[in-house]
């Protein structure tokens, strides 16, 4: 019974297999020709357009005229249905109307197109249609596209465009009897299906995008390049391609691969069953039997059994003796467990305690200087992992400076806890030997490039500040823009020129920036944490967020900022996971005014 259902099972794979792979590469088939050959489309497109666009560009003020005078006089410009045929007569005309009028003279040379009277402008005007009219529809036979044409808004204000260059084919009969083109469409085009060419018009950039319609030309892309002359908008060059035919012809050649393709799987498929019904099936019943036997009787001689009878060294007979040593190497597992279960929880002791070792060398008692009522501080960081690689740290540096530190080291974890810990104990040893900041961060990257084997690096703020006069100086080395906020005005990020991060490169001069505190302005600094903070949709909490989170309540003191801060991190990332440490300090400089 177990053979017969092990042997039905197979065949329903096997069925299922060829049927689910019939079917995904029939879509993945149609997919990738269906997106190689509109990606061509979009190209030729682009192609076409800028090719049209720069010659029309090339014209320069010949073409603002052209438009100024198809304006004004649009029932003058007549174009004959075949243009192509009166092109030379009509560049003739003007010629000959040219040398009558103005003998001696050439156009372009000695005579502009103003200089022109009215007939020369519309026989101009005339011969210029013919001439664009060509080459559109040239332009459309070298790139293998259907329809292109030119339009410039007739009415911004009632989203009407006029249909300059249109070669639709559409055809008028004048009263001498004369077949010619249509001229001048004034058309609504709705900004929600036109959005792309409004943009690009709007704009007088060059757009990504692609307007999609399904009109009387059917399924077709829109793509529309601003045309500017001396830095002026003119119009909109705009080409279109139908891509319904194609996605039939698509989906008949995916039909024919896929008949053939089931075809060649049934085959394959029948002969691979009945292959592994004779020479593999039974084998591995017999497996499961012993295995079975195994899990019954708990008998580890079995597994001298299962190797024995394994047969040939196929992958069955190595899939069966892999079971006997498995077995046999199940009573060591068993008997190692409860030791490594034992180091284990030692390890995740020595965890917590460096978790508590690295929560005690931060500052962590506020208010932080209760003599000194100059200054309101208050710090956080909550580690991505036990422990973490951030730090920050506030010090008096003498009875009248006091330093402020923030840091950001490469990695996480164990490793990254220790580099943090020698970074921030040679950064306050150096200020408080009298050291100015730059000198401080620049000796710091000396000592900590010194056998940095396994290249860690840190970001670095620090600013030492006179508690007396607010003046001070600052280093930023590779560390996130600081927020300053300036009496009652809101929080800004300070965007100064970095340096590169501490540990990076020895020999680093570092250079330091004088900065100034008025009573009452407040610092924010902060790790790459907050802004990289991200959600279950792969989103960043990002500089706005962060800084609409400050200025909510901007008048809050730091205990209560910084919590401010995290409640709205943490309602942003919701239940994806901390990735980053996240590290806040939080300054208020009252002046010694107060003090007094």
């Amino acid at each position: 019974m177990k053979k017969r259902s092990l042997t039905k099972l197979f065949a329903l794979v096997f069925i299922l297999f060829a049927v689910i792979t019939i079917i995904i590469n029939g879509t993945m088939t149609y997919a990738a020709q269906n997106s190689a050959y509109h990606e061509e489309c979009v190209t030729d497109l682009r192609r076409l357009t800028t090719n049209l666009t720069g010659q029309i560009q090339g014209e320069g003020e010949e073409f603002v005229h052209l438009k100024k005078w198809f304006k004004e006089h649009q029932d003058l410009v007549q174009v004959p249905v075949d243009f192509r045929a009166a092109l030379p007569e009509a560049e003739k005309a003007f010629t000959r109307y040219v040398a009558d009028n103005y003998p001696g003279k050439a156009y372009g040379t000695d005579i502009s197109f103003d200089d022109l009277d009215l007939e020369g402008q519309r026989l101009f005007v005339n011969y210029s249609f013919d001439y664009w009219f060509t080459t559109f529809f040239d332009a459309c036979e070298d790139f293998d596209l259907s329809y292109v044409y030119f339009i410039y808004p007739e009415s911004e204000e009632d989203l009407k465009m006029n249909y300059m260059f249109d070669p639709t084919m559409e055809t008028i009969t004048t009263e001498d009897g004369k077949e010619i083109l249509k001229l001048g469409d004034v058309v609504y085009e709705d900004p929600e299906i036109h959005k792309y060419m409004w943009e690009a018009w709007n704009t007088g950039e060059v757009q990504n995008g692609f307007d999609t319609l399904n009109n009387e030309f059917g399924h077709v892309y829109t793509y529309c390049m601003p045309v500017l002359i001396n830095g002026e908008k003119v119009g909109l060059m705009c080409s279109e391609i139908s891509v319904d035919y194609v996605n039939e012809e698509i989906m008949q050649g995916v039909i024919k691969q896929e008949l053939v393709t089931a075809l060649v799987l049934i085959v394959v498929t029948a002969i691979l069953y009945f292959l592994l019904r004779k020479e593999i099936l039974n084998r591995i019943v017999q497996i499961e039997r012993e295995v079975k036997d195994y899990s019954e009787k708990k008998d580890p001689t079995i597994a001298n059994e299962i190797i024995a009878n394994a047969g040939p060294q196929d992958e069955i007979g190595v899939l069966a003796k892999s079971f006997g040593n498995m077995i046999l190497e199940l009573e060591n597992y068993m008997n190692n467990l409860q030791r490594i279960t034992a180091e284990k929880e030692r390890i995740d002791a020595d965890l917590n305690i460096a978790t508590q070792i690295q929560a005690d060398m931060l500052p962590k008692i506020f208010p932080a200087f209760p003599d000194k009522k100059e200054v309101g501080i208050f710090a956080s960081m909550t580690p991505a992992k036990e422990v973490g690689g951030d730090f920050y740290d506030f010090f008096l540096v003498d009875d009248t400076h006091l330093a402020l530190v923030i840091a950001d080291v490469s990695g996480k974890g164990v490793p990254a806890a220790l580099f943090m810990v020698i970074a921030k104990t040679l950064i306050k040893n150096r200020l408080q030997t009298g050291e100015s900041p730059a000198e401080a961060v620049t000796n710091v990257n000396n000592q900590l490039c010194e056998g940095n084997e396994s290249q860690f690096f840190v970001t670095v703020w620090l600013a030492v500040i006179d508690l007396e006069t607010g003046d001070g100086y600052e280093v930023n080395a590779g560390h996130e823009y600081p927020a300053i906020r300036r009496g009652n005005r809101p929080y800004k990020l300070i965007k100064s020129k970095h340096s590169m991060a501490v540990a990076a490169m020895e020999g680093m001069k570092y250079r330091q920036s004088e900065i100034h505190l008025d009573p009452g302005d407040r610092l924010f600094v902060y790790t790459d944490g907050v802004m990289e903070a991200t959600n279950a949709d792969n989103e960043l909490f990002g500089e706005e967020r962060m800084m609409a989170a400050l200025n909510r309540d901007p008048d809050a003191l730091p205990a209560k900022l910084l919590p401010s801060v995290k409640k709205e991190i943490d309602e942003f990332v919701g239940d994806a996971p901390q990735f980053d440490d996240i590290t806040m300090l939080s300054f208020i400089y009252y002046g010694k005014a107060d003090k007094e």
